[in-house]
This record gives structure tokens, C-alpha cells and sequence, in this order.
């Protein structure tokens, strides 16, 4: 694998490290293209992570990773100062492989329309209104949702926004889905789970409303307003990406130097 394309964020730190980054690659006989590329690059942090693989189409013949140069980021995970060492490593194929599930999600609304995502989506009414909704796992009902919205994360990311609703850390080797509640009712006409539920990534999370609603799906981080939704339907599908793993850093040491300084 020689061919490279670089998903630069435009703050000057991480412009800088990519021009350090071209030159190292450029040395080890490595070609930067913008098409028929292997690799792809990112530069910044999570957020420029996810705009790599989306723009791409979460293209399972291409392996990703990142340079890291934003704040807090979990996804890439090679520092400016290893780049000599990380390329050296690219050119003798001296890394690992991590498989990543894609969560496909279907809204049935006034149109019908499919999402997918990396890390996760959330499910709110268009006017911020609480939402009351049938939840049901592999076609089996579990509640009668009430509150403000619902989160559904893959195991990626637990990490991200699913951590502000107090859902739950997953190691990222296990393959899961997530559901989180925001601001659920608890009351004597709606008794509704507190907490978030983690499952196997191949069950199917059916979010059943009531009536039509207007809503705002976010998806990794971006807004969409549907109209008319009756009905949204998420699953991991067979689609995978795949990541390369430069470093084989435990979870504990992951989580240690991400929250607890």
C-alpha cells in the first residue's frame, strides 16, 4: 500500500504537521493522490475523523487512521512527534487491523430516507417537545418511551456524546450497540428505564411513535429535520470499515489518559 490522501483540518498546527507529514512520506517512496488511494489520513481530531470516512462513504477497501492534533480525540491516535516512527512502521506493514461496524439508520417519514453513522445518532422532537414512543429490540417491545429523545451509540462511540446522558463506556473491541435515554419521565403513568441498555450489535432497535412528528436526527454530529416520522429503524449493518492501529494501547490506559489526566 502506497498511495495516501490526507484529510488536513485548516488550523495552522495540524497544516504544519501535514507538510511535515508529506515530506516523511514523500521519503519512503509513498505517493499523496486524491484518487486510487489505500490510505486515508486524517489530521485534527475526532471530528476530523469522521469527516474523512464520511466523505469517503465509509469505503471498505480503504484503511484509515488519524494524526491527532485537536483536544480530546479517541479516534485518532498517532502523535505529531511519532510520525518518522509511524511511517517507517506504514512502510513495512507493521500495524494492526480493528474492523468497525457502521450503524445504518432508516427513518420512515414523509420521505424515506437511510443514515449512516460512526459513533452515533440521536433522536429529538423538532420543537425540543418530550417524545412518546414505542421502543422495541429484534421486534419485541421493551417500553413506552417518554422524555426528551433517545441515543443509540456503537461501541466507537461510547465515548462521545453518549457519555453526556451517562451511558456507559465500551471496550472498543466488544461490538455493541447502545441505548441511552435523554431526560426520560418517571412517573406513576410512565415508568421508563434510567439508565442506558448495551446489547450485540446485530439487534435491531426500532423506535415506534405514536403520531407523525417532525424531528432532528443527528447524525455523528450533523443536524437533519425530518418531517412526518412514524417510524426509525437502526441496526450495525454488514458494512465495516477498516482502521488501522498504529499504537495497542490498553483501554484502561485509554480511558486513564482521556478523563483522568
Amino acid at each position: 500500500m502506497k498511495k495516501v490522501r490526507l484529510f488536513v483540518n485548516q488550523n495552522e498546527f495540524s497544516k504544519t504537521v501535514a507538510q511535515d507529514l508529506i515530506e516523511i512520506l514523500h521519503h519512503h517512496n509513498f505517493e499523496i493522490t486524491e484518487k486510487d488511494y489505500e490510505i486515508a489520513i486524517s489530521i485534527g481530531g475526532d471530528g476530523a475523523f469522521l469527516r474523512m470516512v464520511k466523505e469517503t462513504n465509509f469505503d471498505p477497501s480503504i484503511y484509515y487512521i488519524g494524526i491527532h492534533t485537536g483536544t480530546l480525540g479517541f479516534l485518532p491516535e498517532v502523535l505529531p512527534n511519532e510520525l518518522e516512527e509511524f511511517v517507517s512502521y506504514l512502510e513495512h506493514g507493521d500495524y494492526k487491523i480493528n474492523e468497525i461496524g457502521i450503524l445504518e439508520t432508516t427513518v420512515f417519514g414523509k420521505k424515506k430516507k437511510k443514515f449512516i453513522a460512526l459513533n452515533d445518532i440521536v433522536v429529538r422532537d423538532a420543537e425540543l417537545n418530550s417524545l412518546t414512543f414505542n421502543v422495541k429490540l429484534e421486534g419485541e417491545l421493551l417500553e413506552k418511551f417518554k422524555g426528551d429523545g433517545m441515543l443509540i451509540s456503537t461501541s466507537i462511540g461510547s465515548t462521545a456524546y453518549n457519555l453526556n446522558f451517562g451511558g456507559s463506556m465500551v471496550y472498543f473491541k466488544l461490538h455493541t450497540l447502545q441505548l441511552t435515554p435523554i431526560a426520560p419521565f418517571n412517573s406513576s403513568s410512565y415508568r421508563n428505564l434510567q439508565n442506558s441498555i448495551v446489547m450485540p450489535e446485530y439487534v435491531s432497535i426500532d423506535l415506534e411513535l405514536e403520531s407523525k412528528k417532525n424531528l432532528i436526527l443527528t447524525v455523528d454530529g450533523e443536524n437533519y429535520e425530518l418531517k412526518e416520522v412514524i417510524k426509525i429503524t437502526s441496526k450495525v449493518g454488514n458494512k465495516k470499515i477498516k482502521r488501522l492501529r498504529y499504537h495497542d494501547v490498553p483501554f484502561g490506559t485509554i480511558i486513564r489518559e482521556k478523563f483522568l489526566g
